[in-house]
């Protein structure tokens, strides 16, 4: 048997979606092995093996601003004549339990969240992710209209129509879409669930969110009042340039959840929510990450 190259890193639970997301941006082609350790200084072993003729050294360089941030170690390459990927682990937050889908749910109260092996944001470990599903379980309630704002792998989408709701699923990345698409049907949720590729009012012209980079032409959903919550678990800029966006497509009393931006930019999203008729409701945090919830109060 002929070997293979095994790339091999430890990661954060937050710098496990970066490392797919980042992988995305290059197209990566090839497996991806995530595992959690047991007593060692970092939760997470990541293992790649890149399909025959992929650049080992794009690889590198695409992942080498985690390492310098400390999200990840060094990445190091090894010849390896078997490759064994195993079952994404299981995690539970709250009444959710996020499993791959190769498992069968347990026969609790707990809401099953099936994710496959995907390159989009929105693992399941990431805090960001973890306090948006906190959040969603306390306030979200049945046959509410609601907008998942940047849907990622679809995580949100699917804990939101397992909670009750109708839900609109958009993001501007057709990667994203694709794999919230497939998210949605892995859990059966497709009569609850619309998938797009688009954004919100002005969100439509912002291009990739890690880097800029143009889609071409992305739908705008027009803000018109029509949902009881959003989500948007997006970078901290997005949500000051989307305040009125998010005003507009609420319904009156209608709930905000923004995630997705660490506690040190929590009080300028705060203000300029406040500034449009948001009260702030409710919060949750998670090492340097908060999720906030508003009230729509006035118009």
């Amino acid at each position: 048997m002929d070997d293979r190259i095994e790339l091999r890193l430890e990661a954060t639970a937050e710098g496990i979606d970066w490392v797919r997301s980042l992988l995305a941006t290059i197209g990566y082609a090839g497996e991806i092995d995530i595992r959690p350790t047991e007593g060692e200084s970092w939760p997470y072993r990541v293992r790649l093996y890149p399909a025959q003729g992929f650049e080992v050294d794009r690889i590198a360089s695409t992942l080498y601003s985690l390492e310098r941030t400390k999200l990840t170690s060094a990445l190091k390459a090894f010849n390896v004549d078997e490759v064994t990927i195993a079952a994404s682990p299981t995690t539970s937050i709250g009444r959710f339990t996020i499993q791959p889908p190769d498992r069968k749910p347990a026969e609790t109260d707990q809401i099953t969240l099936q994710i496959g092996s995907t390159l989009a944001f929105g693992s399941g470990l990431h805090p960001a992710t973890i306090v948006s599903l906190k959040l969603l379980d306390r306030h979200l309630s049945p046959s509410m209209q609601t907008l998942d704002l940047g849907s990622g792998s679809g995580i949100l989408s699917v804990a939101m129509a397992k909670l009750g709701a109708d839900v609109m699923a958009i993001d501007n990345d057709p990667i994203a879409v694709q794999a919230t698409e497939s998210t949605v049907k892995l859990n059966g949720v497709e009569s609850q669930v619309q998938t797009l590729q688009g954004s919100l009012g002005q969100g439509s012209e912002f291009g990739h969110w890690m880097n800029g980079s143009s889609f071409g032409s992305v739908a705008a959903i027009r803000p018109i009042a029509q949902f009881d919550l959003i989500v948007a678990n997006i970078l901290a800029h997005l949500h000051l340039t989307l305040a009125t966006d998010y005003q507009q497509a609420l319904k009156p009393k209608g709930i905000l959840i923004t995630a997705g931006y660490t506690i040190d930019r929590a009080e300028e999203i705060d203000a300029a929510l406040q500034a449009v008729g948001f009260e702030a409701i409710d919060r949750e945090m998670l090492d340097d990450w908060i999720a906030i919830a508003h009230r729509l109060q006035f118009i």
